[in-house]
């Protein structure tokens, strides 16, 4: 998806560091000897691109790496989350709720398959979703609870589950957990198991600028409900001739790289730490910025380095502070992410009358500078040094903005 224009600097000055980085991870000589064997096997008209041994490889390695039961790959996880969203055969009326802090493509397949978004606070030390907020938020109506790994800090979605547990649906039982982990393939959470073993389904994405991915795009639905894993392979292949379904298949080559991908997921994870946590270390002591939590064991990836100004420079003091890095330091960096629906304008349609004023609140301090295992140890101090600059030159404007 395009970078959103409205939450990266105006500034035109060339970018030393891009606002973002452009892929997540980075491919090796096993990537691309994957590549070449899949172009090998698959030159003759009698073998071609079918892939179904190749992606069910990569989804029994995905089962084994989460201690899910089940692995189901799409070709996006916008569409995996559109699918398990649908098997919830929502009908008017039937909510769902979910962090407002968030991205986009979270939200809009809900509105999609028929629910009703309700929007939640985000807890103010994490960003990720408020237990306490969502339980004022349930009704007899609630059909599911949406967890987002926002940038790839793993939530506990042990309060999330015991709520659902005590707000039974009439009809359905207790609303199921669904966890979006675009941003944390590989984490652990606080319970202490892999990101993808909890929850009703989770949604991992392999898109570009994902910890791993799959020639850019890609997705994986992992699940302990037989049912829901059997439902979802029809959805994705036409209905396998039982029911509505379209094509949602990843490529043979897509699982190949990604088998390569998920073998190196831990690897490519620990230098994004280690290097989060060196950033951490240099940028200690800015009076006038808050630095994200500092979790061992995988608790934390690091997906995007969030930091928040003071509240008196929220709005125009975020927005002088990254203009200033770009303008004179070639430094990116980018909102990610607003409040939803401040910025989508389908979805402030169809949640007209919410608000999150605290999530309002956070979204206005947050900028996540560019963070990349692969920038060199010397420029990452550059950039460290730049942040500490900029931060001191306009640390005026946090009190008078």
């Amino acid at each position: 998806m395009p970078t959103d224009a409205t939450t990266v600097p105006r500034s035109r000055a060339p970018r030393r560091w891009p606002d973002e980085p452009a892929q997540g991870g980075w491919y090796t000589d096993a990537e691309i000897g994957a590549v070449q064997n899949v172009l090998d096997e698959s030159r003759s008209w009698r073998t071609g691109w079918r892939n179904k041994d190749l992606v069910a490889a990569f989804e029994e390695a995905f089962t084994e790496a989460t201690r899910a039961r089940h692995a189901i790959a799409f070709n996006g996880g916008g569409t995996a989350l559109e699918m398990v969203l649908k098997c919830l055969e929502m009908q008017p009326g039937d909510q769902v709720v979910s962090c407002a802090l968030n991205f986009v493509g979270t939200h809009l397949p809900v509105i999609h398959q028929g629910g009703d978004l309700v929007l939640a606070e985000p807890d103010p030390l994490t960003l990720n979703l408020d237990p306490a907020d969502v339980e004022h938020r349930l009704t007899d109506r609630t059909r599911a609870i949406v967890v987002t790994h926002w940038n790839g800090l793993a939530a506990d979605l042990r309060p999330f589950l015991d709520l659902a547990e005590r707000h039974p649906h009439p009809h359905h039982g207790p609303p199921v957990v669904i966890v979006d982990a675009a941003r944390a393939a590989g984490g652990i959470t606080p319970a202490g198991l892999p990101v993808g073993a909890e929850g009703w389904a989770t949604i991992f994405s392999f898109e570009t600028k994902k910890l791993m991915t799959t020639f850019g795009q890609g997705g994986m639905v992992t699940t302990g409900d037989a049912r829901l894993a059997e439902r979802l392979r029809r959805l994705r292949t036409y209905g396998l001739s039982q029911e509505w379904g379209t094509n949602q298949q990843l490529s043979k080559i897509q699982a190949a790289v990604g088998l390569v991908q998920l073998g190196r997921l831990d690897e490519m994870n620990a230098a994004r730490i280690a290097r989060a946590h060196e950033r951490t270390r240099l940028l200690h002591g800015i009076e006038h910025l808050t630095l994200p939590p500092e979790l061992d064991g995988g608790r934390h990836l690091y997906y995007r380095y969030n930091l928040l100004v003071p509240a008196a420079g929220a709005g125009a003091g975020r927005d002088a502070l990254m203009e200033l890095l770009a303008d004179r330091y070639g430094l990116g960096s980018i909102i990610n992410d607003p409040v939803t629906y401040t910025g989508h304008d389908y979805i402030r349609a169809h949640t007209d009358g919410q608000a999150c004023p605290r999530a309002e609140a956070l979204a206005a301090r947050l900028l996540c500078p560019c963070l990349h295992p692969q920038i060199p140890a010397d420029e990452e101090r550059e950039i460290c040094d730049a942040i500490r600059q900029a931060t001191d030159e306009i640390a005026h404007t946090f009190t008078t903005t």
